[in-house]
């Protein structure tokens, strides 16, 4: 077989956020936080914000041609009670501060206000108040951090981590063990707008178990996701859903773990997903997907049972056309493949020459130039609930 590494190396590196993009969200984010929290009216009901989404997990892909901006979530941790305030009175709290700030950039959304400028796109999610424990541990450093999980390589949701490198402010130092805990059983609460309801989400959990997840698998995980992220953008854009979360959601529950490339991860996922779900395929319907922290709630609540076959018959095709280059191991037929799957992303092998053995042993003139020493794929930068 031939796993490549180099050519996927190339791969995520044309698919990942550039480091100008990097530097785009972190101004929009870092700006967005600072001013929420030197407003005089919205200080005082702001226990404090922090970073969610694929850009915090490491699991964000490069914005395709049609939107050209990249995205980032921003939570912010409110005092408001839901048991006293309306989905809507919640939301327009933020108003007077986005009309001073952002005037003729921002929308109302179902759950957040957008914020589209320039260069980055915003979501301003606002949750209700938490209790005590979970205040405290929402103020520390890692949650509060600027860092993507792949940049804080030894994060932990601590109250005692603290960044290795320059990031937002802690407010809080050491506290009990029994506070830490509390926010495991404890998620957050988001307000609504067409649904007039709060709804629970916990992205704490959902950092949590990618940043584990990660780990089970030889830091592959992430790279696996913005591999299939970008197959299922650019490659496979029908139907609409799933996408997004919730096909990194299904994909942490079907990359097993100790895979030792990306190449295996990805094989290996889709065959997994192309099996377990292939019942409901056939019924046409639509499996049942617990989200971290809040297993009430269905990752896959927008899908339609008609969606989710025509997504697995993709899935299948795309699990065989994996498999193949796989299993293929002459290095150039085998990248030749990959790039059938995902798209001109993936690097296009040198021309054959005659009498070459094309193995990845021997350079070539034009095109992808063989490797000889290790490569190492990182997990890219940064991209709350994001159902899209």
């Amino acid at each position: 077989m031939a796993t490549i590494p180099p050519y996927f190396t190339d791969y995520l590196a044309s698919i990942r956020l550039t480091d100008t993009q990097t530097e785009e969200c972190k101004t929009g984010h870092n700006t967005l936080r600072k001013q929420l929290h030197e407003d005089e009216d919205l200080a005082p009901i702001i226990v404090d914000s922090f970073l969610q989404g694929s850009y915090r997990r490491a699991t964000a892909i490069r914005p395709s041609e049609d939107s050209k901006k990249s995205d980032v979530d921003v939570i912010v941790v409110t005092t408001l009670d839901r048991n006293q305030c309306t989905p809507r009175e919640a939301l327009e709290v933020f108003r007077p501060f986005l009309k001073k700030n952002y005037d003729g950039k921002y929308e109302l959304q179902g759950r957040s206000w957008g914020i589209k400028l320039s260069y980055v796109e915003l979501d301003l999610v606002p949750t209700s108040v938490p209790s005590e424990a979970v205040k405290d541990l929402i103020e520390s450093a890692s949650v509060t951090t600027n860092e993507s999980i792949e940049e804080a390589k030894d994060w932990r949701l601590s109250l005692n981590w603290k960044s290795g490198a320059a990031g937002w402010p802690s407010k809080t130092s050491a506290i009990s063990e029994a506070a830490e805990k509390q926010w495991e059983k404890e998620p957050l609460w988001i307000p609504d707008r067409d649904a007039q309801r709060w709804d629970e989400t916990h992205p704490l959990a959902q950092i949590a178990a990618t940043v584990a997840k990660n780990k089970a698998c030889n830091t592959h995980f992430v790279n696996v996701v913005k591999c299939l992220k970008w197959w299922r953008v650019t490659q496979q854009p029908k139907p609409k859903y799933p996408k997004s979360y919730p096909l990194e959601h299904l994909l942490w529950l079907n990359c097993p773990d100790g895979v030792d490339s990306v190449a295996k991860g990805v094989v290996q996922a889709i065959e997994s997903i192309r099996d377990q779900y292939q019942g409901y395929a056939l019924m046409k319907q639509t499996p049942f997907i617990r989200d971290h922290g809040v297993p009430s709630h269905n990752v896959f609540g927008r899908v339609s049972g008609d969606d989710f076959a025509a997504f697995h018959a993709l899935v299948t095709e795309a699990a065989q056309q994996a498999r193949f280059a796989f299993d293929e191991e002459d290095t150039r037929k085998s990248a030749m493949l990959w790039r059938n799957l995902f798209g001109e992303k993936f690097p296009e092998p040198p021309p054959e020459r005659s009498g070459d053995d094309d193995r990845g042993e021997s350079p070539k003139s034009g095109g992808y130039t063989p490797r000889k020493d290790r490569s190492i794929i990182g997990g890219g930068r940064f991209a709350w609930h994001d159902n899209g």
